[in-house]
């Protein structure tokens, strides 16, 4: 039985995610994954041997739709450029589906300790406010399909929608941030959308998964998540057009780093 307590913690940890977002192109991932593995825990299966599946499938699902609203909200200001797009989401659809097929065969830990070690790059990155040089051009489409792949295979395993790798490499290409963020969010929806589809796939024979789980994406939590980022993403794109992200940036590192911390003794204590 869901507590009041419960439900309100998921909807205020959505909400952050969604605005985290929407402000810096990205899926919201990063955050959404350990809000799943704690709901995981309150109800006595943080310790199922496919309990990080559940959380990357969980989170993909969720970004379905954060992806798709801040999509909008960034086509609504001019900022995707669609040539990118149309030449990079192949690439990581077929990146991302395969990763989800490996994912069923790599070990609980093994998967967590990838998630947490890509946190703690991301936080480093955050902290230090790590700006990518802009020292080349856009490569051809096959680079762009090849560099895709390989986001999207990476982001299969983590449970993101590919921002942290795929605006630091537009905007080293010259791509002006803005449109780097706005087609980092574009690019977000396919991957979220097939790796939901194939994380549905491989779950869906597995045992000893909680009720309400189909595959390994676990329904209720992802509904209530998906409610809280659906109104907070097209916030968090409004104000990354106003104001520097830089203070968010920082507590978004701060707040890596204690994700990263907690994961890491939970596996290893």
């Amino acid at each position: 039985m869901w507590q009041l307590e419960t439900v309100l913690s998921l909807l205020a940890a959505g909400s952050f995610a969604g605005f985290v977002a929407g402000l810096l192109g990205v899926g919201g991932g990063l955050l959404i994954v350990p809000v799943v593995l704690w709901a995981l825990q309150m109800h006595g299966f943080g310790a199922s041997e496919h309990a990080q599946h559940l959380a990357v499938g969980t989170s993909f699902t969720v970004m379905v739709f954060t992806s798709f609203s801040s999509m909008r909200a960034q086509q609504k200001k001019g900022a995707v450029d669609w040539q990118i797009f149309v030449s990079m989401a192949p690439g990581m659809v077929i990146g991302v589906a395969l990763g989800a097929v490996v994912a069923r065969y790599l070990p609980n830990k093994g998967l967590q300790v990838f998630f947490a070690l890509f946190c703690a790059v991301i936080a480093w990155r955050s902290l230090m406010n790590v700006q990518p040089k802009p020292s080349r051009r856009l490569p051809g489409k096959s680079g762009l399909a090849a560099a895709g792949g390989l986001f999207g295979l990476l982001s299969s395993w983590i449970g993101i929608g590919g921002g942290s790798l795929s605006i630091p490499f537009m905007a080293s290409c010259n791509v002006p941030m803005h449109r780097a963020v706005g087609t980092s969010a574009a690019l977000g929806w396919p991957i979220a959308l097939v790796g939901s589809i194939g994380y549905l796939a491989a779950g869906w024979s597995s045992e000893h998964l909680p009720p309400g789980a189909w595959g390994f994406i676990y329904l209720p939590v992802m509904v209530v998540l998906a409610a809280a980022t659906l109104v907070f993403a097209p916030l968090g794109v409004k104000v990354s057009h106003k104001l520097p992200p830089a203070y968010l940036k920082k507590t978004f590192g701060i707040l890596l780093l204690l994700i990263t911390a907690k994961m890491l003794w939970q596996i290893w204590r």
